[in-house]
Order: structure tokens, then C-alpha cells, then sequence
């Protein structure tokens, strides 16, 4: 029976993936979730219990809560008395979770196990925020021994009721999906647990702060997943989304250990797992709690080898800013081609073996901007200063890519840089020729590459993730940068000068 329901929420899956409302969901980022993954993440759940309750927000066609049923009446150690509760108000899905609620009925009765299964067809926000507020005029505060979602993937609008609702709950969150775990963790019983399926977008960056503090702070983490391949954990859905999955438990303290693994799709029977230290996880001091995933003994070389650079930007004096040119609020201000009254405007289009090549008389981008005192804000004075790719492409092979901008090249006092790169700079102004270089090199090589992937589950570099790297000091940055002259070395070469400065092996 338990078979036989899987499969079939695998064909509603299909059915529902082929049908007009389809794009509905894809437009609030709910992705259906496969049957084999369901599985999987109703087997992290640890511990036995007489009577259990499952909440599943966003419930869909009710794959999640199904395999949980599967699960507990399959079990060695069967529970008395199973209660679900389904939030789901999407229409179309509704006919198919009231079928598989009256299924997951009968697999627990055929196991001998009390069942009741309650369906509210309302948005989870405004319904959990009232169950988890505190006062005296507050609902009945229900409670669950278990969380199982996938929740929708997207960001919330500033100007939104959903916004300002949660905003007033405490609770500031820039995606749904961060709002439906934060919600669910918070009404889960002491010792509850909680399994999730979300991008991995959370990890790292500003965004997701406040979310990962609380969610660390209230909830044990106790195993993370990884999807190797971006496209993997819904392949028919076309999610290019890092997902993660994870599971945690309701309680104070901090683990000894979290178990991280890692499968190529859903073909967990060949997941690679892992014991890693917490420490390791979420560096001790870390204000900003930036969770670092570290899959394997490759991972932990890495690890071992930045130990060689422990240098923070801010010890450097440097700091690193978005570009300040959004081109489509300046537009009256850009001209194809340099002319008089302009200075260079720089575009990841223009960077070229590990310096800027300017102008670009070829791409569509321009390349000049008018300098005047309604531009002057968004300029900075020429210098010597290191440019990254906010957005890497696919035939990219790192996710940080790394230019100088020399300003011997250019004939003009100031330099436009685009919004879609981030620059390096020292209290505004430009670096030293030799500092940039050796900067530049750094950035460009597989190691710092590799340890920005640890934590960083996007294809955005943002200047808040740049700035909490690790960096040579400003003594190797110059040795760096004195083997640098007007072209990056390859890849080979960067990798090899960065081995013997610190006589890294492997």
C-alpha cells in the first residue's frame, strides 16, 4: 500500500507539473516534490514517539506528509496515534491532498495506528503567526513533534501585507521559504524535529542573517544534505537552485557534530555521508553565523591550506563596494565610445586575461559615461583597483572571477564602475600596483575559489561575502603581486605561485 501511494503521488506530480496551473506555482517558486526525496527526508527523523503530529506547510499534493506516514507505520517502533495537519491553498492541489490524506488513513489503520488528518486551505503565514504569538488575546498554541516542508521559493515584495505582517511578528526574512521554516521551527515542541527542503541560498550573505541566527539559535542542527548537481533535486521542474535539505531538533546547545552528506540527484542509495565538527560547520564568533558545508576530505584540505591566510580585509585596510553605476537609471549619461566630457564606465564585458580591456568597441555595452556633478556620485577616482564578476557565467569555471583596472591605461581622473561588479578599494581610493596584482592573483586561483564554495551556494559574489574571506597579508599580497605584470598568469601558474607561497602541497 505504501508502494503503491508513492507511486501515485509521482503521477500526480507529472500530471500536475503538466497541467495549466503549472505556472501559478512557479510564479510563487512551489516546486512539487519527488516521491524518492520525500522518502528521504521522512527517514531523518530520529526519535520514537507514542503519539505524533506532523505538520506539513505547503503540503501540495501531500508527498512529504505521505512518506512520514509510510514511514511510522512501517517502522519497528510504531506509534499509537498519528495527527497531520496540511496547510495548502492552492486549488488546483486540494482534490489530490484530500486523496492522499484519506490514503495515509488507511496505511495507518492497516498498521494499527489512530489517524487524523485535517486539511486548512489557508495561507500558513497569517495562521502560524497567530498559533506562535504570545499574549493575551493569542490563539491556542498548537504544537508538533514534527515539521516536514518544502516550502515556496519566493522573495517576499517590501511593500506587501505579508511583509509588514511578519516584520510585526519579528520575524525579517527576505523569502517565503525562510518564513515558512522559521514559523514551523517555532511551533514544534521541545524536542520536535524539523526536516526542510530550500535553496541553499541561506547559508551565507546578509539576507538570510536574522534566519540563520534564530534557526540556529532555537533548533540543533543535525544533518545537512547537498545536491551536487544544481539541477538535480526536482530535474523535471528545470530548479537550477543549489537545494539543500535539513534536519534539526527543537532544544538549546549547540551539536558536537553534524552529519553532512551529498548524492548526485535523488539516488540516495549512493549518498556520501560524513561526521563534521559544528566548529567547522559555523565558525565559533561568527556573528553572522555563515554555515560552511564541508563534504569532504578535499574540503577539509582546503580548510587546512587557508590557514596560510588568515587576513581579514579590514586588517588590510581595504574594503570591498558594489559598482555604483546602475545603467538603466543613467542611461541619458552613457555614450557608446569615449568622446569628450566622458571617463571610462567598466562592465565585466571588459575584463580580459585578469585586466580590464577597454573600450569593448564590440560589445552592446557602453563604455563611456558623461562626468558632470549630477554623475560625480557615481564615479571614483582613478587608481589601481581589483574588479570581480557579481554574476559568473556557465562557461565559467570559477565562481569568482578577478580583474585589475590599471589606471596607466586610461587617460582620466575618474572611473565609472557597473553595478554588476564589486571593486576593491582602500577607503575609497585605488591600491598599489603591486597590492592589486597580488589581490587579483589570489582571487583567480582554485583555492580561494574552492573556499568560497564551502559557504557560498549561489552564482552571486556579493561584496558581504567577499568581505568575510580570509586573505594573505599585505606582505604576501605584494610578493603576489611583484610576479604579476600586464597579463594574469594561467590558471596553472596562478595555482602554483600561490602553493609556494606558503609551500602548500597537493
Amino acid at each position: 500500500m505504501a508502494v503503491e501511494l508513492s507511486k501515485t503521488l509521482d503521477v500526480v506530480r507529472k500530471t500536475l507539473n503538466n497541467d495549466s496551473s503549472r505556472s501559478e506555482r512557479s510564479m510563487i517558486g512551489q516546486f512539487l516534490t519527488p516521491a524518492k526525496t520525500g522518502r528521504f527526508m521522512a527517514s531523518l527523523f530520529e526519535r520514537n514517539r507514542e503519539d505524533v503530529s506532523i505538520l506539513d506547510a505547503g503540503a501540495g499534493a501531500g508527498t512529504l506528509l505521505a512518506a512520514c506516514v509510510e514511514n511510522l507505520a512501517s517502522g519497528k517502533h510504531r506509534p499509537s496515534s498519528i495527527k497531520v495537519v496540511a496547510y495548502e491553498n492552492d486549488a488546483h492541489v486540494l482534490p489530490y491532498l484530500k486523496e492522499t490524506i484519506k490514503r495515509c488513513e488507511s496505511i495507518s489503520k492497516e498498521a494499527g495506528i489512530s489517524f487524523l488528518g485535517e486539511i486548512r486551505s489557508e495561507d500558513f503565514i497569517p495562521a502560524a503567526i497567530a498559533q506562535t504569538e504570545e499574549g493575551l488575546f493569542s490563539v491556542y498554541n498548537e504544537r508538533f513533534t514534527h515539521a516536514i516542508l518544502n516550502p515556496p521559493y519566493k522573495k517576499i515584495n517590501g511593500q506587501s501585507s505579508t511583509r509588514r505582517l511578519l516584520n510585526k511578528a519579528g520575524i525579517e526574512v527576505s523569502n517565503l521559504y525562510a518564513a515558512f521554516v522559521w514559523l514551523a521551527a517555532l511551533m514544534l515542541e521541545p524536542g520536535g524535529e524539523l526536516v526542510a527542503i530550500t535553496p541553499r541560498s541561506f547559508c551565507n550573505g546578509p539576507y538570510f542573517r536574522r534566519f540563520r541566527v534564530k534557526l540556529l539559535d532555537i533548533m540543533k542542527l543535525r544533518r545537512i544534505h547537498v545536491f551536487e548537481s544544481r539541477n538535480k533535486a526536482f530535474g523535471d521542474d528545470d530548479v537550477l537552485q543549489e537545494n539543500v535539505i535539513y534536519h534539526a531538533v527543537r532544544g538549546e546547545g549547540k551539536p558536537e557534530h553534524v552529519i553532512v552528506s551529498s548524492s548526485e540527484g535523488v539516488d540516495f542509495d549512493r549518498t556520501i555521508s560524513r561526521y563534521v565538527p559544528y566548529k567547522h560547520i559555523v565558525l565559533p564568533g561568527d556573528p553572522d553565523a555563515f554555515i560552511r558545508l564541508l563534504l569532504n576530505d578535499s574540503d577539509d584540505i582546503v580548510m587546512e591550506q587557508m590557514r596560510c591566510f588568515s587576513t581579514s580585509l579590514v586588517k588590510l585596510g581595504l574594503d570591498v563596494s558594489t559598482g555604483r553605476v546602475v545603467d538603466f537609471r543613467a542611461r541619458e549619461y552613457l555614450r557608446p565610445l569615449p568622446e569628450a566630457e566622458t571617463v571610462p564606465l567598466i562592465y565585466p564585458c571588459h575584463f580580459e586575461s585578469g585586466f580590464i580591456n577597454w573600450p569593448e568597441k564590440s560589445s552592446k555595452k557602453p563604455n563611456a559615461i558623461i562626468a558632470s556633478a549630477r554623475t560625480k556620485e557615481l564615479m571614483v577616482a582613478t587608481g589601481y583597483y581589483v574588479l570581480t564578476k557579481r554574476f559568473s557565467s556557465k562557461e565559467e569555471r570559477r565562481r569568482v572571477v578577478a580583474a585589475v583596472y590599471d589606471p596607466s591605461k586610461f587617460e582620466a581622473p575618474l572611473v565609472g564602475f557597473e553595478n554588476h561588479l564589486n571593486y576593491f578599494h582602500e577607503r575609497g581610493k585605488g591600491l598599489s600596483p603591486n597590492l592589486a596584482k597580488g589581490l587579483a592573483l589570489y582571487l583567480n586561483s582554485s583555492l580561494f575559489d574552492r573556499y568560497f564554495r564551502l559557504f557560498s551556494g549561489h552564482t552571486q559574489v556579493n561584496a558581504t561575502d567577499l568581505r568575510k574571506m580570509h586573505y594573505p597579508s599585505r606582505e604576501q599580497l605584494l610578493r603576489l603581486g611583484s610576479q604579476v605584470e600586464d597579463r594574469m598568469p594561467d590558471q596553472e601558474t596562478i595555482d602554483a605561485t600561490l602553493k609556494g607561497e606558503c609551500h602548500i602541497d597537493g
